[in-house]
């Protein structure tokens, strides 16, 4: 991507490069022609990984490390999150408040990879973009004010994009439900555990098309609003069977289906941060939740969408589920 009147590639700065929505951003971008910085603290590393990036060693808790990160990008990607729920409270609204303040500081935009999360029960089953955010665990109440420190930074100058999806599964999508919850890698998937009871509907999202998704919308950046959010449909599993389905059909086999142990959560709770985290979730298997894209739509003409069978093929061979 030129910026022909600067005569140069178009620079974007992307932390949590090394995860899931983050490394398929950046190596897209890469892709199509932008120069990429990745901020990590392990630079050397993942530049043996991810040679077509430029790797800058630094810490997204640093508000230094950033700020000189961010030193003429156009975007700033902020795909950073602590892995495994762990110091949530602590560390997410710091290291967005050092990605405001970069962008602030060289005028980029910042791109938030966004949930379903911030919803509480009373906008079910059809919230939109301009619904009402009530959530009603710890975390959607972090990601609301996530979202409310970027539109307060936007009002004052600084240019948003978010993107909303529901729960993520795909290569490299290492904590998403699909490859912690249902599917069991490292062997042939023979049986796959359902979280919500069948007849239930949940939407989810392959991280390659949420990928593709915000590169299109930044593709026409100059046409978006200083602060501009979108829902995706993504992949809407309308009674909780299609996906289940085209594991099997993947798989050449029928696979078992097991339901989730809900019964253990609580017990488990107390003692376990992961099991604390999927308590409070479980909300979102017990009521069909469906985030419509006709704004997306508008926008763009149509949403990128992967085949059902591909997408989950891709992702089981990332597991090395078949």
């Amino acid at each position: 991507m030129m910026d022909f009147k600067q005569g140069r590639a178009a620079v974007a700065l992307v932390l949590g490069a090394t995860g899931g929505i983050g490394g398929h951003v950046a190596r897209g971008l890469a892709e199509r022609g932008w120069t990429v910085r990745a901020l990590s603290r392990k630079a050397d590393e993942a530049a043996l990984r991810e040679p077509d990036l430029e790797w800058i060693q630094g810490d997204a808790m640093n508000a230094k490390d950033v700020s000189a990160a961010a030193e003429g990008v156009e975007v700033i990607v902020h795909a950073v999150n602590p892995p495994g729920y762990r110091d949530w409270d602590r560390l997410v609204l710091p290291m967005l408040d050092n990605t405001i303040a970069a962008a602030r500081r060289v005028g980029a935009r910042i791109v938030l990879p966004g949930t379903v999360y911030n919803f509480g029960p009373d906008t079910f089953p059809l919230p939109t973009e301009d619904s009402p955010q009530h959530p009603i665990t710890r975390k959607g109440a972090i990601r609301v004010e996530m979202e409310r420190r970027l539109k307060a930074a936007s009002d004052e100058g600084v240019a948003v994009l978010i993107v909303r999806a529901g729960d993520f599964f795909g290569p490299r999508a290492g904590g998403s439900w699909f490859s912690q919850g249902m599917v069991t890698g490292g062997k042939p998937v023979t049986a796959v555990t359902r979280p919500n009871t069948e007849g239930t509907g949940h939407q989810w999202a392959y991280l390659p098309d949420v990928a593709e998704t915000m590169m299109r919308l930044l593709d026409r950046r100059a046409d978006l609003p200083n602060f501009a959010c979108f829902h995706m449909r993504g992949v809407w599993d309308g009674d909780g069977n299609q996906l289940i389905e085209a594991v099997s059909r993947v798989a050449g086999r029928t696979v078992k289906v097991r339901a989730f142990p809900w019964w253990i959560v609580p017990f488990a709770a107390p003692f376990v941060r992961l099991f604390r985290e999927v308590k409070e979730m479980r909300y979102l298997w017990a009521v069909p939740l469906r985030m419509g894209n006709d704004r997306l739509v508008a926008f763009l003409g149509e949403e990128p969408s992967t085949p059902i069978d591909e997408a989950v093929r891709a992702t089981l061979v990332d597991m090395k589920a078949l």
